[in-house]
């Protein structure tokens, strides 16, 4: 029977010597851009001196010569989450949502982000911002994440996707004696008390835009 060959990871020391060679660029020169002392490559790489390279100096290095981490002694990066991605708008302005919800894809996020706004991903859902009645906190545009799960409203108020009249709206949500007070973030928008809202999730995150 014959045995199959182990695939050895790659000497990460060897793949840095062949990255520099490839891109003519000095040892000293690259130490520098890591805030080292000019021979802390050159030490690493033909002394073994440091053992391995700090995180921070491998991912640096692995942008700078755009390759994975992995190639360098890194640790493979985490697996993708994915959440879904719906084909609406929450609204400051005009925007009806019908019975269904049509879903434009899966959004992938790092896990660890999911992990720490204690967010799981089959109840999750990223919706995209129309309007500027929650300005300056959502901006029009904005991808906003919601929680499925957390529809808790309470005396604070806190941002919430919720339907209205057929209407879905981002708005800041708290407890009133009859009912719920939705508010917006822009003093242009007056408040309003109702009971007819439905909750559809709370707001734990948000991706922008900056051009």
């Amino acid at each position: 029977m014959s045995k199959v060959a182990r695939m050895e990871p790659p000497d990460p020391r060897a793949r840095l010597a062949a990255l520099i060679d490839a891109h003519g660029v000095g040892y000293a020169a690259l130490s520098r851009m890591l805030r080292r002392n000019d021979a802390y490559l050159q030490q690493y790489v033909r002394r073994g001196t440091p053992r391995d390279l700090a995180e921070r100096d491998r991912a640096l290095l692995a942008a700078y010569f755009r390759v994975d981490p992995v190639e360098l002694g890194g640790l493979a990066a985490p697996r993708l989450a994915p959440i879904r991605r719906l084909d609406v708008e929450v609204s400051a302005g005009p925007g009806t949502l019908g019975a269904d919800v049509p879903e434009e894809g899966a959004m992938l996020l790092d896990p660890r982000l999911l992990d720490s706004l204690r967010l799981d991903a089959e109840h999750a859902a990223m919706l995209r911002a129309r309007g500027d009645s929650m300005l300056p906190t959502i901006a029009d545009g904005d991808q906003i994440v919601i929680d499925e799960r957390d529809m808790r409203v309470g005396a604070t108020p806190a941002i919430f996707v919720l339907r209205l009249d057929g209407v879905l709206l981002v708005k800041r949500v708290s407890k009133a004696a009859d009912g719920m007070r939705i508010a917006s973030d822009n003093p242009a928008y007056p408040p309003m008390t109702t009971a007819a809202a439905e909750i559809i999730g709370r707001v734990v995150w948000l991706s922008r835009a900056l051009r």
